[in-house]
């Protein structure tokens, strides 16, 4: 990219202090360093903010300060969209409408996806099948994916790292599903709306076997009741194996008893449609 300013980002983490706590006790980076980490593979002079709207004592941005930024990326959490009584929560949403009001390309996984639905009118629900958990199996792009931006140099039919309750129910005007699976009908969307175009996905492009495996620690309990897991010894199987394949991709028989590969593996693969958000919708932007 050749400009004479750096590109400016707003990182939005939406987890509270608590959870984010809990999340690198068991030994995941902040959801937010997690796209720090991408963003500088791609923007190595990008300058970015973080904002941690569930924190005691912390405002959102008014529309002057949100308008220094070139792009906006919301992380994933673990609110509810619907949760509306949550002061967290309910900031968000109006300022997801403020930004796309001003018109600044936006960025989402698992909770971006729904904010950027919810805030141009759309509805979200909690999945009647269930939690989609460890990865999205078998997501297939639309015919609108397929000739999309975001998806450029992306196969038609791939696996994704997935941890979620809530999906889309309801696509607000503006709205294009751009892919989806068995599991979670839409996994994927662009909004546009008002004066501002939003990217997301359901899954969550920034994570990789580590990270996937340390947030099965932090949810062991969780994935142990709902059937995930038969008990601690088969979790602590399954987590190992994971963890053993992120040390060592390279292991045919890792891949094949996990059922995965480079379109989980591959740094470049996984990161596809984020890299395409920069080069379509930030870079434009940025050089206007």
């Amino acid at each position: 990219m050749e400009n004479s300013n750096p590109a400016r980002f707003l990182i939005i983490d939406g987890y509270s202090r608590q959870s984010r706590d809990d999340l690198v006790k068991a030994g995941m980076a902040y959801a937010w360093q997690l796209y720090v980490n991408m963003l500088q593979t791609y923007l190595p002079q990008a300058e970015y903010d973080v904002l941690l709207p569930s924190d005691e004592g912390v405002t959102t941005p008014n529309n002057s300060q949100l308008e220094t930024y070139n792009g906006i990326i919301w992380t994933g959490c673990n609110l509810s969209v619907n949760d509306t009584d949550n002061p967290s929560v309910s900031s968000q949403i109006e300022m997801a409408k403020r930004i796309y009001q001003i018109g600044i390309p936006s960025w989402g996984s698992c909770w971006g996806l729904q904010i950027a639905v919810v805030a141009a009118g759309g509805k979200v629900i909690e999945n009647p099948k269930g939690r989609e958990m460890g990865f999205a199996r078998k997501i297939q792009l639309t015919d609108e994916g397929k000739d999309h931006p975001m998806y450029k140099g992306k196969a038609s039919v791939f696996d994704a790292y997935i941890s979620h309750d809530d999906m889309v129910s309801e696509i607000p005007e503006g709205g294009v599903v751009l892919s989806g699976n068995d599991f979670t009908a839409i996994q994927s969307m662009e909004v546009r709306h008002q004066n501002g175009v939003f990217w997301a996905t359901q899954y969550h492009p920034e994570y990789d076997l580590h990270e996937m495996a340390s947030l099965m620690i932090a949810r062991e309990e969780k994935l142990t009741n709902i059937g995930y897991f038969s008990g601690h010894d088969d979790f602590l199987t399954y987590v190992n194996l994971l963890k053993e394949l992120f040390a060592q991709p390279d292991r045919k028989d890792l891949r094949w008893q996990l059922a995965v590969d480079d379109d989980v593996l591959n740094e470049e693969v996984k990161r596809c449609e984020f890299r395409n958000w920069i080069d379509k919708q930030v870079t434009p932007y940025l050089e206007r």
